[in-house]
């Protein structure tokens, strides 16, 4: 690693990162498919399933929490695949519940009718889905809906790619600025850390544009062609995520001349001539200080006010938690890269800057224990959804992550402490630079020497030349002699850089220090993709509260297809006890067909008086819905279209009558889908 190690540049290690951000994203987007809903649909008049004798006037929509819907938003379709909406979407939300709705034509005919719906969550992340409902009786329909889930396909992918772009642009540029100013104020001369901080700002602004383009089609249509639609931008610029986007901009703007100063006349005074000029200094750095901090937290909170912090509870305390916590990702991941950048390309480091680095990271990981463990408080919600939603295993992998780069900044801190008064020695020539003639940096060398007398010998030769009177010739002599001194200047700084690098290479410290620093860049990019996925990702907390409106926690004896229960009685009376076998088909919300089988212990048919069932979804509060089937034999009852309006856990009420004054009621949760 050491013998190869002075080949990387600050520019492509830059690019290695960025492209293995975007690369690990990718892989987690497609392993995680698209992102979970973080709005649910709650209800709807009329109820998925449901037969109504006549034509409503309008649907209705009823969602777990605020939702962003456009003018085509909800479509109703008929049996031909024809439009059964007006079109205009009603906002109808009151009292704290959320529900929008369209009207329909005047004179539907009878038919099944197809209620497809899309919109944005509050955190900016789109939601979508499908329903159908009967008018007069069930039919055939030929409604086609679009095959992708709403921010799905490759919409979906080049936005979560620009998402991750533009955290690693910021960590980057808040990370790397950070350093110079909080670290090593000599570096803001350094070209390799002027580029890794002005990529960073430019990977940002570039990712910014990026979604605000992206940003019609993947709450839309999902077609790539609508990003340069300026009417679908137009509504994107009205969003709280729009606004967002176009504010970041406006600070990417700032951070440009926070970026030109630092770089222009701040590091012009890194060696001040008199008091009054380190004075100077000190203001300017100063005024960096607040400034970009300001900026910084700035651009960090366009996350805050756009996404998880800005939705559910705590919202006042969540949103400026999370604009700390994403400046000390950027303190701690960005200085970390700049320190990277500076032990590969820079000539020397003082220690004493590293120490530092090392005190600051330090600090910045204690923020985001302390930060983090209320974030994951207020996502998670229970110890359940931390192993049981997708959000908390990811959460449980994120702290894996960070863990392991802790343990291996401890060796970084372990290397620091063994470094010496300077990490390198000697000021290493910048590539392609050219030394000035009679400059000599390398001495003790049979190869510089004999290189001092060439060049020597060189200049001297344009005089002879005059001398002789061969002015044609001494002219053409002179110019080959100029570039003959340029070419053998340049091999002097290349030599002599050559001898820098291997001087640098063979500090045993420097060389743990740069490969542990290594390792934790290359954790720190795993867990920057982690992180990027973990906010595309519906919070445990709102998955649990979402599962248990749909009775998805419950325990149910079957899961898809008919429905099969066996349900033993003692009504207490004479010839009271047997067992009630129950068939519901085709077991799923919508009409259904249930069979009941009352058997005497023996196995055989039990004739009873009366038998009467209902079905409860306790987490919506709908129920008891009445069942009562008719006698189709002796022991054997039945009911046809039964509606069952949603999927969920039901609770199942059969009550069995076996004489006038004797009767029970046994009940069981089964899932119905």
């Amino acid at each position: 690693m050491t013998a190869t190690a002075p080949r990387f540049g600050a520019a492509p290690l830059v690019q290695l990162l960025l492209i293995t951000t975007v690369l690990l994203g990718t892989v987690f987007t497609v392993s995680s498919g698209t992102a979970s809903a973080h709005a649910a649909l709650t209800g709807s008049t009329p109820e998925d399933g449901a037969v109504v004798a006549a034509a409503p006037k309008d649907i209705t929509l009823t969602f777990s929490e605020q939702v962003a819907m456009g003018d085509d938003s909800i479509r109703v379709i008929d049996p031909a695949n024809k439009r059964a909406d007006a079109g205009k979407i009603r906002d109808l939300s009151a009292g704290g519940t959320v529900r929008y709705g369209v009207a329909l034509h005047a004179g539907l005919p009878d038919g099944t009718y197809t209620v497809a719906w899309q919109a944005v969550s509050a955190d900016s992340h789109p939601v979508s889905g499908a329903f159908t409902f009967s008018i007069g009786a069930p039919s055939k329909t030929a409604a086609t809906l679009p095959t992708e889930e709403a921010g799905g396909g490759l919409v979906g992918v080049l936005y979560d790619i620009a998402r991750y772009i533009s955290y690693a642009g910021f960590i980057l540029l808040v990370g790397g600025a950070a350093f110079i100013l909080g670290c090593w104020q000599r570096g803001s001369s350094v070209r390799p850390l002027q580029r890794l901080v002005v990529q960073g700002w430019i990977a940002l602004t570039a990712a910014t544009l990026a979604l605000l383009l992206l940003r019609t089609p993947y709450t839309g249509s999902g077609k790539l062609g609508d990003a340069f639609d300026l009417g679908g931008l137009q509504d994107v610029l009205a969003t709280k995520t729009g606004a967002a986007l176009v504010s970041r901009l406006l600070l990417l703007g700032a951070a440009a001349l926070f970026v030109a100063v630092l770089f222009g006349a701040y590091a012009k005074r890194q060696t001040p001539l008199d008091e009054r000029e380190s004075t100077e200094k000190k203001d300017l750095t100063f005024g960096l200080v607040v400034g970009g901090t300001v900026v910084a937290a700035g651009i960090a909170g366009t996350w805050a006010l756009a996404e998880h912090a800005s939705t559910g509870i705590q919202t006042g305390l969540a949103m400026p938690v999370d604009v700390l916590h994403l400046l000390a990702v950027a303190t701690w991941l960005g200085g970390l890269t700049a320190l990277l950048v500076t032990l590969y390309r820079a000539p020397s480091i003082e220690s004493e800057a590293v120490r530092r680095f090392s005190r600051i990271a330090f600090v910045s990981v204690v923020i985001l224990a302390v930060t983090g463990i209320y974030q994951s408080w207020r996502q998670v919600g229970s110890w359940s959804a931390l192993g049981g939603t997708s959000y908390g295993q990811l959460l449980l992998v994120k702290v894996g992550l960070v863990a392991v780069l802790v343990g291996i900044a401890w060796f970084s801190r372990r290397w620091t402490g063994r470094l010496g008064q300077r990490v390198g020695t000697g000021a290493m020539a910048e590539p392609g630079t050219e030394a000035k003639a009679g400059t000599d940096t390398d001495t003790g060398t049979g190869t510089d020497n004999g290189l001092a007398e060439t060049e020597a010998d060189a200049a001297t030769e344009p005089a002879t030349g005059r001398e002789t009177g061969t002015g044609t010739a001494a002219a053409t002599t002179a110019v080959g002699d100029s570039e003959r001194i340029a070419q053998l200047a340049r091999q002097r700084a290349a030599m002599a850089t050559a001898r820098q690098k291997r001087e640098r290479d063979a500090d045993p410290e420097r060389t743990g220090l740069r490969r542990s620093v290594l390792a934790e860049t290359g954790v720190a990019v795993v867990l920057l993709a982690v992180t990027t996925v973990l906010t595309s990702t519906e919070p445990g907390r709102t998955a649990e509260q979402e599962a248990a409106r749909t009775g998805g926690t419950a325990v149910a004896p079957a899961t898809e297809g008919p429905v099969s229960l066996s349900l033993p009685f003692d009504t207490g009376g004479r010839n009271g006890k047997g067992t009630v076998r129950l068939t519901l088909d085709p077991g799923r919300s919508g009409a259904n067909l249930m069979h009941i089988y009352v058997d005497d212990p023996r196995g055989q048919p039990l004739d009873v008086p009366e038998v009467k069932a209902a079905f409860t979804l306790k987490a919506q509060k709908i129920g008891p819905l009445p069942v009562v089937p008719e006698r189709f034999a002796p022991g054997h009852w039945s009911a046809e279209n039964i509606q069952i309006p949603m999927p969920g856990d039901w609770q199942l009420q059969v009550t069995v009558r076996t004489s006038d004054i004797d009767q029970t009621t046994v009940d069981k949760n089964v899932k119905i889908g």
